[in-house]
């Protein structure tokens, strides 16, 4: 709970005074403290840009809310904080300071318009959101990749909740799908006393990256048979056309004036696009979309090449396509691990098989993998766990080798959406367990209603529905990357 300031506003400091740190918003004699209702006077605008390292990007209007556009300060190394800076952005739904806050991120770049996760219209919250630092304008300058790890990252989250939790004082989450998911719980291994709680969406565990049969077996089984059938005929077709698909994808490359130099050529491009169209399609259609899939040899060249361009996008694996996502890649390659499927349908016609992610990053970055670091992570969720869910799709390919919890675990979840993909959510698991999972996560926030307190049943989102905020954005979706991340 807010903890109470005592003493009065000093009014000498309150009238014409600006911080050295934004220039902009109001001091106040700490000293002297405010009291709860006069902190409230003070516009929340002034009180966030208070914060040393803060500044104000642009504010959005949004009936209920206000929603800001930041920049927060960070240290490029944590461990040595001296050593430069660099400019963070982060964005804020404010509803009010006395409801329990969520902070999301994406595990990539920031959406710079306002949207709520569904933890944050559960608990008709505030919402916190983080751009991943390296991921542009999020980026040190010059960039130096050793300091792109998982724990920097987490430092990060820990330095803006240490910044806000002065204003927002009331019970934290956090929260974030497929890298975003990964996210939070990497964040709450490093700093476990920070939330309050964690509800995790479609976040892989690559425990040991060499081991990737988990993925084979999914894609052994998800489905029915002729749908998997008519996918594979898709991928096998394409490479069985290799020449005048490639002819396609030229012409294409040239029209827009794409390039291949990061994964060394158009043929290599070429594969991993194709071999990433099962996956693909797994990982953002359901299943009953199968039926919209035609017959691979009945289709022209065309019409081949465009099924493929709506499931995977040739576009991916360009270097126009990659540059935004190096961060993602080499995280991938260093220390979050990534899938290398069999895909035995099409031996004796992929020349690359699933290539690996050092084919998605410059070679001017250096890359060396750490096999402990997902390890470590994997043995703290499964002793450590409190208070976290996890939230996977079964359609899902991502959700294959997900995060499992064990003896050490408390108050701690797993659900699972049948026929789910990577946009899985609580509002679509069976009633019962999505009646459970949404009065847990009340609890959790301390904004459980006496009636869901006496009968979980009864348990619902608090905030009223909202199309524009609520929405899941195809497009937002398709930054877990590539089909890769």
């Amino acid at each position: 709970m807010r903890k109470a300031l005592t003493g009065v506003v000093s009014l000498a400091m309150l009238i014409g005074t600006v911080t050295a740190a934004t220039g902009t918003a109001v001091a106040v004699d700490e000293r002297a403290g405010r009291s709860i209702g006069e902190q409230a006077e003070q516009d929340i605008k002034d009180r966030i840009l208070a914060i040393p390292g803060m500044s104000l990007i642009e504010e959005k209007p949004y009936p209920g809310y206000r929603f800001f556009l930041l920049n927060f300060e960070q240290p490029v190394d944590h461990r040595k904080p001296w050593k430069g800076t660099f400019q963070q952005r982060i964005s804020l739904l404010h509803k009010d300071t006395e409801r329990p806050t969520v902070f999301q991120t994406s595990g990539y770049g920031l959406r710079t318009t306002p949207s709520r996760s569904e933890p944050t219209t559960i608990v008709d919250g505030n919402q916190v959101s983080m751009e991943y630092r390296f991921f542009t304008p999020s980026r040190p300058q010059p960039a130096d990749w050793s300091k792109l790890t998982i724990w920097q990252a987490a430092s990060d989250q820990h330095r803006i909740f240490t910044a806000l939790k002065r204003i927002y004082g009331e019970k934290w989450l956090s929260t974030g799908g497929s890298k975003g998911g990964m996210t939070a719980t990497y964040y709450e291994r490093f700093y476990p006393r920070d939330m309050d709680a964690v509800v995790a969406y479609v976040a892989p565990n690559d425990v040991v990256n060499d081991k990737d049969a988990a993925y084979d077996r999914f894609f052994e089984n998800v489905g029915t048979a002729e749908c998997r059938t008519k996918l594979n005929n898709i991928q096998r077709e394409s490479l069985i056309r290799r020449g005048p698909m490639q002819d396609l994808y030229r012409s294409y490359a040239e029209k827009n004036q794409l390039t291949f130099n990061t994964i060394g050529s158009l043929d290599k491009a070429f594969e991993a696009v194709v071999l990433d169209f099962t996956w693909g399609f797994w990982q953002y259609q359901m299943e009953s979309a199968c039926a919209g899939i035609p017959v691979a040899k009945d289709l022209t060249d065309q019409q081949l090449y465009d099924i493929v361009d709506e499931i995977g996008g040739w576009k991916s694996y360009t270097d126009q396509g990659l540059e935004p996502y190096v961060p993602y890649y080499y995280q991938a390659g260093v220390e979050l691990g990534s899938p290398d499927i069999e895909q035995p349908h099409l031996k004796g016609l992929s020349r690359y098989g699933y290539q690996p992610p050092r084919n998605f990053v410059p070679r001017e970055i250096p890359m060396k993998f750490q096999k402990h670091a997902m390890a470590d992570i994997d043995r703290w969720v499964r002793g450590n766990a409190h208070r976290m869910m996890f939230v996977n799709g079964a359609n899902d390919p991502w959700s294959a080798e997900p995060f499992r919890l064990d003896r050490g675990s408390r108050d701690s979840y797993v659900y699972t959406q049948p026929g789910g993909n990577h946009g899985a959510r609580i509002s679509a698991l069976p009633e019962a367990e999505r009646t459970a999972a949404t009065a847990t996560i009340l609890r959790w926030a301390g904004v459980a209603p006496a009636a869901v307190q006496k009968d979980e049943s009864a348990a619902k989102p608090l905030a009223r529905p909202d199309s524009r905020l609520d929405k899941v954005d195809a497009r937002q979706l398709r930054l877990d990357r590539g089909l890769r991340g």
